[in-house]
């Protein structure tokens, strides 16, 4: 088993669950020295992705997951990483009981771009699920989005 820190949808461990059963949820924490953006505008279908770029004056709110072999397989087809869409880096996130070295998804293209206000609300929705607190979740309700325009 690995340590998978999720910034995402896969905050939400309702979602985690249904994507990767055997991967309990450990706890959760922070990413130091990274910031929540968005890039990668023209791969994805509705707006840009979410990814994360270092940033030592920020912080995002993470969930981590002891990911299994079989689980990390389907967590690399869902982000796409056996593609090259997103690349898995490691990093350290503080929880309240210390730091621990993990891995994430970092998209492979630039940052910029917008996300659909589908995609921030997701995001909304999985880190309040998560317990985030709420200035977090309430900032990510906030940020610049586009309108899927249906």
């Amino acid at each position: 088993m690995t340590l998978y820190a999720a910034y995402g949808s896969n905050l939400d461990p309702a979602r985690m669950s249904e994507r990767c059963p055997h991967s309990p949820l450990q706890t959760t924490g922070w990413l130091t020295g990274w910031r929540l953006t968005f890039g990668g505008e023209d791969l994805g279908w509705d707006g840009a992705l979410p990814t994360l770029v270092q940033d030592p004056l920020e912080q995002v709110f993470v969930a981590v997951y002891d990911v299994g072999p079989k689980d990390e397989a389907t967590l690399d087809g869902w982000e796409q990483a056996d593609s090259g869409l997103y690349r898995k880096t490691k990093v350290r996130v503080s929880t309240m009981t210390g730091e621990l070295v993990v891995w994430t998804y970092v998209l492979d293209a630039y940052e910029g771009g917008l996300p659909s206000a589908v995609t921030l609300g997701v995001l909304a929705d999985a880190a309040e699920a998560a317990d985030a607190p709420e200035d977090y979740v309430g900032a990510l309700r906030r940020r610049p989005c586009r309108s899927m325009g249906l």
